[in-house]
């Protein structure tokens, strides 16, 4: 795997774990934000696909 694209994997993957907590930290909140937190949960879903995405990628197909 290129070094660009790993280091954009790592980055992606930094934000998908910081999106987790301030998710963890706003339902802590006594005066939820549902809208806040759906955003949130949409953008590290979105996250979690492009990054799955580029992985399916950069893997090599194997016949069998």
């Amino acid at each position: 795997m290129d070094d660009a694209i790993r280091e954009q994997l790592d980055a992606m993957k930094a934000e998908h774990r910081r999106l987790d907590e301030q998710i963890a930290a706003l339902s802590a909140e006594p005066l939820l934000d549902q809208l806040e937190i759906a955003r949130l949960k949409r953008r590290k879903l979105h996250l979690k696909d492009h990054i799955q995405l580029m992985l399916d990628r950069n893997t090599p197909d194997i016949i069998a």
